[in-house]
């Protein structure tokens, strides 16, 4: 997925996207152990993404903390 369609979505959307990857990506770990996965690649593209979802939270973080800042400063 795009980030900035992960931008697009509401912090509660990204945590649920969030639990769903780390599920998957679960999955994908115990198929790779027993020998049974065929799609090597998702696992990057999977973990990809979660850097993804992880980094617009800090982003999103960031920008709060500087406004938080800023308003006190104004004050």
């Amino acid at each position: 997925m795009k980030a900035s369609d992960m931008r697009a979505q509401t912090d509660a959307q990204l945590e649920q996207q969030l639990n769903d990857l780390h599920a998957e990506w679960r999955d994908l770990r115990f198929q790779e152990a027993v020998g049974q996965l065929t799609a090597t690649a998702r696992i990057k593209a999977i973990r990809k993404d979660i850097a993804r979802i992880h980094t617009i939270r800090t982003e999103r973080l960031m920008e709060a903390l500087a406004k938080d800042l800023f308003a006190e400063q104004a004050s």
